[in-house]
């Protein structure tokens, strides 16, 4: 065996290429902070790993974007965990990218000669960031889709070359399906290419000026980074990863409901490490927008690539370099408040098996026997939990009412009027569970379901779900009484002469109206 390696030596040289990675002379004092950079690569490798294999399942199509997510995480063997990996490596690595830039600031160790390796940082930085924006729209989800929006219409506030930057990112005149490709072209193939590029220059700096060391010069022998710098180094990436894993594992990377294009009513947040600027434009309304968009921070990226020109003295203790540590740190401080303050206004997380009475009506709705003659396993039509349509919302309520519309001589259309809230209550069904929502355990208060889901649902929202055409009903029994709302719902115009609700005395019977009004009644 020794013989082989001599072989290998004698044609690549590779000892020789071994002492040089492991051999690297550190200076004496050399401790624990100096792991950050190395935890950072690591990350780095982690979501270039987890992105190849993610990659070999998804489709950058957005008809099929969200349903290969989908698919990735619940048919492929630790897809979940995988997609984990790479959800919450992106925040990992912006954490770790933080600290070790914040290292290198407290012990000085972007000055003279290393200014050049402190640029690449900074870029490398701007790159990571990148990464995360463009990887956000990946998914196809509600909260990619209207958060993707908020960043073009951002974009657009540049001054002069705004609505060519735009129409960049589009692809088009509106966000859809060659958006989503030119994004995913440059999250995995220009930005990994810049990513490979700048970090091998970053390492080749650091290696050709050498570490900095310790702020305060110690005495003693200069040790190679092998073993024991190598041995911190291993420990507390091995802590990091552990912290990743577990969280990959115990907690699962969110997917909202498929992008909704006609749905202006969804609040869109970007994710944490982005909120501090979308918290700023707040600040900053109408004409003033580009002022927290490009002007504050365009500043502050410039400052950090002109911080070694800057402070250009060789001293290295943090309290005799008041401007550059203030300034950095007052930065940094001036982030952590405005995004605790966008994490405050970020409204709730939508647990999609909080069943809203819509969804409810449609799952009534397809558990009647006219459905389940037909959508069955085995049956003339797939379960429609199983069915996955691509089609907007509007086309699947006039499939569902009347098939014949749409395609003829398809299937007969089934015995019995259906709604157009029916229909509707079946569309919002089919995409809460799409989106992976569990059937429901039991339904409260079925009666009063299928009265709203059947009649109130074309006009009124409740839990979100529903058409807007008039008040919100998810919390009308704040407002009024049981008996208002009988009287009410029997004839309006009894109530106020000039209502336009038309009156429903005469098609619900007693039972049902009981039911209803009961429902909303308790609905507080």
């Amino acid at each position: 065996m020794q013989s082989f390696f001599d072989w290998l030596d004698n044609r690549t040289n590779y000892r020789a290429g071994r002492k040089h990675l492991l051999d690297e002379p550190l200076p004496p004092g050399t401790g624990w902070w100096f792991v950050t950079g190395s935890i950072l690569l690591f990350l780095l490798g982690v979501q270039l790993l987890t992105g190849v294999i993610l990659s070999l399942y998804y489709v950058p199509s957005s008809e099929a974007a969200y349903d290969s997510v989908r698919f990735i995480m619940t048919q492929v063997s630790f897809g979940g965990i995988v997609r984990g990996l790479h959800f919450f490596g992106a925040s990992f690595i912006v954490v770790a990218a933080v600290v070790h830039m914040l290292r290198v600031v407290i012990f000085g160790s972007y000055k003279k000669p290393r200014e050049v390796t402190w640029v690449t940082g900074v870029l490398l930085l701007l790159i990571v960031l990148g990464f995360a924006l463009t990887g956000y729209l990946l998914p196809w989800d509600q909260r990619a889709y209207w958060a993707t929006t908020v960043t073009i219409n951002i974009a657009r506030t540049t001054p002069v070359v705004g609505e060519q930057i735009a129409a960049l990112m589009r692809g088009g005149a509106n966000l859809g399906a060659l958006t989503l490709l030119r994004w995913y072209a440059a999250h995995v193939f220009l930005l990994p290419a810049a990513l490979i590029v700048f970090t091998v220059s970053h390492v080749y700096l650091m290696r050709r000026h050498g570490i900095s060391g310790p702020i305060t010069p110690k005495k003693g022998e200069w040790k190679a980074f092998y073993p024991f710098h190598a041995l911190k180094d291993t420990i507390v990436v091995a802590f990091v990863f552990a912290a990743l894993l577990t969280l990959a594992m115990v907690v699962k990377a969110p997917l909202d409901a498929v992008a909704d294009p006609s749905d202006s009513t969804y609040i869109p947040r970007p994710e944490w490490y982005f909120l501090s600027l979308f918290q700023l434009l707040k600040y900053f309304p109408g004409k003033l927008e580009p002022v927290a968009t490009m002007v504050i921070p365009g500043v502050v990226v410039a400052l950090l690539f002109l911080l070694p020109f800057f402070d250009t003295s060789p001293e290295r203790r943090p309290r005799r370099r008041i401007v550059a540590m203030t300034a950095f740190c007052g930065g940094l401080f001036a982030v952590a408040v405005l995004t605790s303050l966008g994490l405050r206004d970020t409204p709730p997380s939508t647990d999609l098996n909080r069943w809203a009475p819509l969804s409810l009506a449609g799952y009534q709705v397809v558990q009647d026997k006219q459905c389940q003659t037909c959508h069955r396993s085995g049956g003339a039509a797939n379960p429609i939990a199983e069915t996955i349509s691509r089609r907007d919302p509007d086309w699947l309520v006039a499939h569902i009412r009347d098939p014949l519309m749409i395609a003829p001589d398809l299937r007969p259309v089934p015995n019995g009027a259906m709604t157009e809230g029916q229909g509707r209550a079946v569309v919002a069904y089919m995409r809460r569970v799409r989106a992976g929502a569990s059937p429901p355990a039991e339904i409260p208060n079925p009666a009063a379901i299928a009265v709203y889901g059947r009649y109130c649902s074309t006009c009124h929202v409740i839990d979100g779900e529903g058409a807007r055409i008039a008040p919100d009903l998810s919390h009308v029994g704040s407002r009024h009484d049981a008996n208002w709302l009988h009287e009410w719902i029997t004839d309006p115009t009894s109530v106020r002469f000039d209502a336009t609700m038309p009156p429903f005395g005469d098609r619900l019977d007693e039972r049902q109206m009981t039911d209803i009004v009961n429902y909303l009644a308790s609905r507080k």
